[in-house]
């Protein structure tokens, strides 16, 4: 499992559809869904139910999705936290 594969999956998760999310994402529909296959195979367990009017989330990826949301939003915290200067100390 792969951050790009997360970033990936909650794209698709929330746009509901390859095309949009791989828009949203600036990529091409067959990467994108070569990553959420991947990430389906890792896994072990589809995450969607393909549509013929999009992507539905299946219970795994419902319970994926908030952990997802959870672990990209961490890295953002850490890249933020390696460029925020630091913190002035009182006691000098």
């Amino acid at each position: 499992m792969s951050l790009v594969q997360l970033e990936s999956f909650v794209a698709v998760a929330e746009e509901a559809h390859v095309g949009r999310a791989a828009r949203r994402l600036h990529v091409s529909q067959p990467p994108l869904t070569r990553r959420i296959r991947g990430l389906e195979d890792d896994l072990g367990t589809p995450l969607f139910e393909r549509t013929p009017r999009g992507m539905r989330l299946l219970p795994s990826g419902q319970r994926l999705l908030p952990r997802a949301r959870a672990i990209l939003d961490a890295i953002e915290a850490a890249r933020t936290a390696v460029h925020d200067p630091p913190a002035l100390n009182d006691d000098s």
